[in-house]
């Protein structure tokens, strides 16, 4: 009779389970592939009283689907037969991700708070908390792959381009891409509901999500204003033209054309954008048309750089925001974690406070955020 040192111990796989199709095939993967299993369910938003942790409304037309994708995530688990655990992580959400996202939008900046969200919950107190759990590996359900056979971690571009989630991930950091797995990087989206749909998961037909949960998908401005009141200002031309009044500069971004309220004239029959700031006058500076001069640059300076591997300059390729097709682009390093990357062809709409990844062929080097934008050496009235 074996002894039970003597049968050979399961690898132990704690996967982040949504509630969504992705993580539900991921999952179940993982099972197929004979690993034991465990799964977190991580709340991050106290939507269930519409309530921050500081007591604001939270402003929601509906309730949050976080506790609807909950009872999925719990569906998925029982019917895989895998223990589910539900992790409050709200405090240091606001903490590592909310604070940010407040600050950058005070300096008048777009954030991308998904970036945060991978790099301080997803991948870092989430990690924290599976360490209890004695895990040889972590796992999510996100397009992107990890080559671990060199000198270091790689961080790899998915099989299906279009859901390829790279972008969000670019700033971990070579330790935390040690213990990761990314069961369905090497599949495209198809072939994941196919196998959610063989397997009978009850997420298989389940819309993508999008938003972020804290805000949802609409009233972003009503959101907002909990938090950071709005200063009304002017709309101008760039020739000084009146054109109306604007409720917070806070609340636009650069190549913005939804939500400016202006009609179209005779004169001027594009739609009409947002192509500066003015933060001395607090002036919103807008002109039609989608190929407006004004929101080409040639260059920017990214600061806050994660770079995995040996610090290389020159060609490569970077994304300014996710789906943006590649751009080429020319890197060089001014300090440790600081770069200007230059574009001679340039490009539309770079916003400060967006995230820019940097990739060489398939491998997502690294990222930093964008914190000034320049046209023949000239900064731009972006931020």
């Amino acid at each position: 009779m074996l002894k039970e040192s003597d049968v050979m111990k399961k690898e132990k796989v704690i996967i982040g389970l949504s509630g969504g199709v992705d993580s539900s095939v991921a999952a179940y993967l993982l099972k197929k592939d004979g690993y034991d299993v465990e799964a977190v369910f991580m709340r991050n938003w106290d939507s269930a009283t519409n309530r921050d942790i500081k007591g604001n409304p939270t402003v929601f037309d509906e309730v949050c689907e976080q506790e609807k994708d909950y009872q999925d995530a719990k569906a998925v688990a029982d019917k895989l037969g895998i223990v589910l655990h539900k992790v409050d992580f709200i405090e240091d959400y606001w903490d590592r991700v909310f604070s940010y996202f407040l600050d950058e939008y005070k300096k008048n900046r777009t954030p991308n708070p998904d970036v945060l969200c991978n790099n301080e919950i997803k991948f870092k107190a989430f990690v924290d908390y599976v360490k209890k759990l004695d895990a040889d590996y972590i796992a999510m359900g996100h397009y992107a792959q990890v080559d671990l056979t060199g000198a270091y971690p790689k961080l790899l571009r998915a099989f299906d381009q279009n859901k390829d989630q790279t972008y969000f991930l670019s700033q971990l950091r070579e330790e935390q891409l040690k213990n990761v797995m990314f069961p369905i990087g090497h599949m495209d989206k198809k072939e994941v509901r196919k196998i959610a749909l063989e397997q009978g998961l009850i997420t298989a037909t389940k819309k993508d999500s999008t938003g972020i949960c804290f805000i949802g998908e609409r009233h972003f401005a009503d959101f907002l204003s909990n938090y950071l009141p709005a200063q009304k200002g002017l709309m101008k031309r760039l020739d000084g033209t009146v054109i109306k009044e604007h409720f917070g500069l806070m609340n636009y971004t650069i190549g913005q054309r939804k939500g400016l309220g202006i009609g179209g004239s005779k004169e001027e029959l594009s739609a009409w954008y947002v192509v500066g700031k003015d933060l001395k006058t607090n002036t919103l500076l807008v002109e039609p048309g989608f190929h407006h001069p004004h929101l080409y640059s040639d260059e920017a300076l990214i600061t806050d750089v994660v770079w995995r591997g040996p610090k290389t300059e020159g060609p490569m390729t970077a994304k300014f925001r996710y789906r943006q097709p590649d751009q080429d682009v020319i890197v060089t390093w001014i300090e440790d974690q600081t770069l200007t990357v230059s574009y001679p062809q340039t490009i539309r709409a770079v916003t400060p406070g967006q995230v820019c990844a940097f990739y060489q062929g398939d491998v997502c080097v690294g990222s930093g955020f964008i914190a000034e934008v320049y046209m023949d050496k000239k900064r731009r009235q972006y931020s």
